[in-house]
């Protein structure tokens, strides 16, 4: 457990175990979906693998997690104390999209939002084949300026390097404004019109390519005005 606040109320006993960093983080990769070690590492790409380590033991010894071995490899799976904590980081997402609406420079991130993109993909409008996604960003230093997504019936993979298949389609746009399209503050048409996004390929794939994402789960949710998201 983290420190302790010395009180009884029962919100200041969640966060001695909750409010550390990264831990809530993890918390939302695993009521995601995630559930190997090195995919939550992909979901949480600034974090070191020893510190992980040591959140992911915590929260085992506090039951929020179980440590399962699963075809030679171990599996973390949220126990019925963890699946509640589902509600906790929903409601802080919903919160967080609706009243803090700025995003600085050093919270965009090429790993996380392609990770976040590769597991909403609707499976039943993607092309029946194998497709593969690029994206290029401009404004992202060389290592980290394309990144693909190859789409399989079933199965999205996110590949740093280029995966050896050619693309059907090209996406070409900055970060922030994929990042804004994907949290919901833009739409695909919206950057399209203000030249700020460019779709490069067959007129169907280009068509039919912002149905293929579902979106962030946060991305409907309604936003004061007055805030303005920029």
């Amino acid at each position: 457990m983290g420190s302790s606040y010395r009180q009884f109320c029962p919100v200041a006993k969640a966060l001695e175990l909750l409010d550390e960093r990264w831990t809530l983080l993890i918390v939302r990769e695993l009521v995601t979906g995630s559930r190997h070690f090195n995919e939550l590492r992909r979901g949480v790409p600034r974090m070191s693998p020893s510190l992980l380590s040591s959140r992911l033991s915590r929260l085992v010894r506090a039951g929020i997690l179980e440590r399962r071995p699963s075809g030679g490899r171990v599996e973390y799976v949220l126990t019925d104390a963890g699946r509640e904590l589902q509600q906790v980081v929903e409601a802080l997402g919903t919160w967080g999209i609706r009243w803090i609406p700025q995003l600085g420079d050093e919270d965009l991130d090429p790993h996380l939002l392609l990770w976040d993109m590769h597991r909403n993909v609707d499976h039943e409008r993607v092309p029946a084949e194998r497709t593969v996604v690029q994206f290029r960003f401009p404004d992202v230093p060389a290592p980290s300026r394309d990144w693909w997504l190859v789409i399989t019936p079933g199965e999205v993979d996110v590949c740093e390097d280029d995966p050896g298949f050619p693309p059907g389609v090209l996406v070409t746009t900055s970060l922030r404004r994929m990042t804004e399209i994907w949290r919901g503050d833009l739409s695909w048409a919206e950057a399209l019109r203000a030249g700020e996004l460019e779709v490069h390929g067959p007129e169907s794939l280009r068509r039919g390519l912002p149905l293929w994402f579902t979106l962030s789960q946060f991305a409907p949710v309604p936003r004061p005005p007055a805030l303005g998201h920029t």
